[in-house]
């Protein structure tokens, strides 16, 4: 049996000839030339995403240093220092220009030295930070005075 609907579509195709105006010039499919066909594209671009690159040779990681403390003078120059991290809540490592790293101990335990980040150090009119005179201050304003400093060297 055939689909009802095919005989109607045969029908409308073989009647669009004649309800074509006469006279007039005919396009291609029976159209007249002020007729329009459109052409839609959609174009779908697939972008895969690449993995992670991965290292060209994966190091271990470093063992952590350990430190041992020896005698150091009592006073460093301000300028020279360049860097510090703080180990504890009564100490602070500090680095110099040449290399050499120090630890300064502090009188009291400042726990506001780690919450922030920074502190301050004061140099005084000599240009010198010295232990017993000079003390770091925490940027939540506690002053932390600095009782001795040590030299670092890594433990054999």
């Amino acid at each position: 049996m055939t689909n009802p609907s095919l005989p109607a579509a045969l029908l409308l195709l073989l009647a669009a000839p004649a309800a074509a105006t006469p006279g007039a010039p005919r396009g291609g499919f029976g159209l007249a030339p002020q007729s329009q066909l459109l052409f839609h594209q959609h174009i779908v671009i697939r972008i895969p995403r690449m993995p992670p690159p991965r290292p060209m040779v994966e190091q271990p990681p470093m063992p952590p240093i350990e430190w041992r403390e020896k005698k150091s003078p009592q006073c460093i120059a301000g300028g020279d220092l360049i860097a510090a991290t703080i180990p504890a809540a009564d100490q602070v490592d500090l680095m110099t220009r040449n290399g050499e790293r120090l630890r300064a101990r502090l009188d009291k335990r400042c726990r506001s030295l780690d919450f922030y980040t920074g502190f301050y150090i004061m140099a005084g009119r000599d240009g010198q930070v010295c232990a017993r005179r000079d003390s770091i201050r925490t940027r939540s304003g506690d002053d932390c005075p600095i009782n001795k400093f040590h030299r670092l060297v890594p433990a054999d």
